[in-house]
């Protein structure tokens, strides 16, 4: 997401000071990385310029970018936060809930404690209503940033849900065609601050529910990611994909009567080939000319599964999946 202007105070400069490895000058939010003259840009672009094949940096010309988590622009009723030097301003990028929405496609995003959230947005001051506020992670949720969904009451309505919602989805053969999950922070098994065992529960929990409808599960994939890897040491491949990179591996799972499943595929894929997953599945076009979905499938030996022969390339994740499969299998 990129923003045209950046108030005052919070640029990051991540060169080191001095007599330091890797401390930054300035830990801020904010980096305009198309411009190789601001703290740390030039750096990057000349390694991705240095390297065998192209990646482009993919900035656009004069917007700023966040390095890290950017306070919302929306509070869960719609009405706009204050904004300061780490708000992202309302963001009118086009994104895949409004790629499904052009095409007519029903698509939810389910977030733990968004019923409290909105009750504590819209006034509410109760002990419970704030407690379970608390748990809910409006960073989480990318369409909480976006100008096209938060200002219009109805677009909130049909497309924001608390997971209360989606469990009563479950259990009714209720779901939209895609649905967007992300747990109260008390189960999401984030590194130093949930516990896996809760997550794992959740995630089991779900998954019990959907199959308890066989025929909603026989046209449902469930993909199961992470937040992130914990900032452990990873000897794995990590691709270049553009100025920000790629991370640290983090896992990834499908459960699906479609899922080829009892194997580990090792195709490179990243958090945006969900995205391409569902361009893919329902024939929609890359969100712009300048979004990672716009990259190949890799294209790999036998012999060296890891790393494409055309980078940058990310999964569109049709690997994991065996469409040709009977529904009774």
């Amino acid at each position: 997401m990129a923003i045209p202007a950046v108030p005052t105070g919070s640029i990051a400069n991540p060169d080191p000071q001095a007599g330091t490895i890797n401390t930054y000058q300035s830990v801020g939010t904010w980096i305009k990385c198309s411009d190789p003259a601001q703290p740390g840009v030039a750096a990057i672009a000349d390694y991705l310029a240095a390297l065998p094949y192209r990646v482009k940096t993919n900035c656009e010309p004069g917007a700023y970018y966040p390095l890290r988590d950017a306070d919302l622009p929306y509070a869960a009723n719609g009405m706009l936060a204050a904004l300061t030097p780490t708000t992202m301003p309302p963001v009118s990028h086009r994104h895949i809930g409004d790629a499904l929405n052009e095409k007519g496609i029903s698509w939810i995003y389910y977030g733990g404690g968004y019923n409290a959230a909105l009750s504590v947005a819209n006034g509410a001051n109760d002990i419970v209503s704030r407690v379970f506020a608390a748990g809910y992670c409006g960073i989480c949720n990318p369409f909480q940033y976006s100008k096209s969904i938060m200002p219009d009451p109805d677009q909130r309505a049909a497309h924001l849900k608390d997971v209360l919602d989606l469990f009563a989805d479950l259990k009714n053969g209720t779901l939209p065609a895609v649905s967007f999950v992300k747990e109260d922070g008390a189960l999401e098994g984030h590194p130093g601050s949930g516990k896996l065992d809760l997550f794992e529960a959740f995630v089991q929990f779900v998954i019990d529910l959907a199959k308890s409808n066989p025929r909603q599960f026989a046209e449902t994939a469930i993909v199961i990611s992470f937040d992130e890897s914990g900032g452990l040491y990873d000897s794995g491949f990590i691709q270049p994909l553009d100025f920000f990179g790629d991370g640290p591996r983090i896992p990834l799972v499908v459960v699906s009567p479609f899922s080829t499943g009892g194997r580990v595929v090792h195709c490179y894929s990243d958090q945006v080939s969900v995205v391409k997953f569902i361009e893919r599945n329902w024939r929609l076009e890359p969100l712009t000319a300048r979004s990672r979905d716009n990259l190949p499938n890799p294209v790999v030996d036998d012999d060296n599964l890891y790393v494409p022969h055309n980078m940058p390339a990310i999964s569109d994740l049709f690997d994991m999946f065996d469409f040709g499969r009977g529904r009774d299998n």
